[in-house]
């Protein structure tokens, strides 16, 4: 959504938020509660600050990306009041408040770091957001066990705004992806890849909504691979590219690979997309997320079968954990202006958690969906050296054919990641609608 032009899209999300946040201050018996974007803060010893990201529950209430020292303020039949920072400062570029329609649903307040803007609150006032270190020059404020857990759950549900913004994080990112296709295809070093998915996606790596993960071959099979080698291979093999983009604070999450050769490491790749593309469509309202994720081992281990890599029937799989060796991460996560978003775990307002179970220790989301819920689904199947050495030395009569895993490791492992909208009857996927737009 373009900053300037505020729609009934916007003033139905702002809507959505205020009903939220007035249920959260009559519940808890609050006048007002704060939201702090956060400050930067610095490399240690160093005047360079880390790259700043807003806290989530005060960016969830712009159309633009917060900076740092910004504050919400949120009073129970007033419209929000956001506190704007104003720096004496010839270092930085100035940070004049953002233009357009969005203004007239706001209260403007432009402070100094040293100002008590927040002299006339009263005395229930929440806080909620990073602690800051302006000691004297922050408000009073009253403790809430359980605020955060309460507006947390709610943010698992998206409005139509934050959808449309993922859209446009989706599209960028696809964008970005088949970038990084041509790149890999021409040849690119892991690092060349990554800058042709940059300049695609039009951003920095300091504005990725996360660190984007570009593993030629081997690498592929190292689940969060960090590094962007400068080495160049013509006879690279695999390209396993995890990167996102992001719309004001809203992030698409996207993972593919791509193969050169059409051989059974293509076969075990399309394969393994098919039933990527099943997952999705049967993230509807009502299905809980461990049962999706038992799915994915069911299909995990049927690969493997079919394959000839595990001689093993699937029900003789599962009950020895081989589809754990080939797929050790969880099926997916929240997604919205986090990564990760907040709340996977909660079945509940008042913070009631659904922790992983010893089955499926990484599950970052133990939920029953709901409609508008915004998800990843992301299986993989990787040929981890670790993970096969423990095979052979812990699981008896495991059933693979050794020899062909040693020909799938050059290749690394396979991983596609989409992004849906949960809905009651047809799933929304929108990573396949921002590819199949710009194809």
């Amino acid at each position: 959504m373009n900053p300037t032009s505020t729609n009934a899209t916007y003033q139905n999300h702002l809507a959505v938020l205020t009903h939220r946040y007035e249920d959260a201050m009559t519940h808890f018996g609050l006048d007002a509660i704060v939201l702090a974007s956060g400050e930067k803060t610095y490399y240690f010893q160093d005047d360079h600050t880390h790259p700043f990201h807003a806290y989530s529950g005060a960016q969830q209430w712009l159309p633009f990306s917060l900076g740092a020292d910004t504050f919400i303020v949120l009073r129970s039949g007033q419209k929000p009041t956001l506190v704007w920072p104003i720096r004496d400062d010839f270092w930085h570029a100035p940070n004049p408040v953002t233009n357009g329609d969005w203004q007239s649903d706001w209260q403007l307040v432009s402070a100094r770091k040293n100002d008590f803007w927040f002299q006339d609150l009263p005395a229930r006032t929440a806080w909620l957001g990073p602690t800051l270190t302006q000691g004297d020059r922050l408000p009073a404020t009253v403790p809430c066990e359980g605020l955060k857990a309460y507006v947390d759950f709610d943010k698992a549900v998206k409005t139509e705004f934050e959808q449309q913004a993922m859209r446009r994080a989706s599209l960028r990112g696809a964008k970005g992806h088949l970038a990084a296709k041509e790149a890999f295809l021409a040849g690119g070093s892991e690092l060349e890849i990554h800058l042709a998915f940059l300049n695609a996606s039009q951003q920095t790596a300091a504005q990725e909504p996360y660190p984007g993960i570009v593993g030629l071959n081997e690498h592929a099979a190292v689940l969060h691979y960090e590094h962007k080698s400068i080495g160049k291979s013509l006879t690279s093999r695999t390209l396993l590219i995890d990167a996102g983009a992001s719309e004001h604070g809203y992030a698409s999450d996207i993972t593919r690979t791509f193969v050169r050769q059409d051989d059974e490491f293509s076969a075990l790749l399309n394969d393994l997309d098919a039933m990527e593309q099943s997952l999705c469509r049967h993230a509807t309202s009502g299905v809980a997320f461990r049962d999706l994720h038992q799915e994915t081992l069911v299909g995990i281990a049927t690969l493997l079968h079919n394959h000839k890599i595990c001689a093993l029937s699937v029900e003789e799989q599962l009950a020895k954990r081989i589809p754990q060796v080939f797929f050790p991460h969880g099926l997916g996560h929240l997604l919205g202006l986090q990564i990760h978003d907040v709340g996977g775990h909660q079945i509940d307002k008042a913070g009631t958690l659904s922790p992983p179970t010893e089955e499926a220790p990484f599950l970052r989301l133990t939920r029953t969906l709901e409609e508008n819920m915004v998800i990843t689904i992301e299986p993989g199947l990787y040929f981890i050296p670790m993970l096969i050495d423990k095979m052979q030395a812990n699981i008896a009569k495991h059933g693979c054919d050794m020899a062909k895993i040693q020909q799938f490791m050059p290749y690394g492992g396979i991983r596609i990641e989409d992004n849906v909208i949960v809905k009651n009857q047809q799933p929304d996927n929108l990573t396949r609608a921002a590819f199949d737009e710009i194809r």
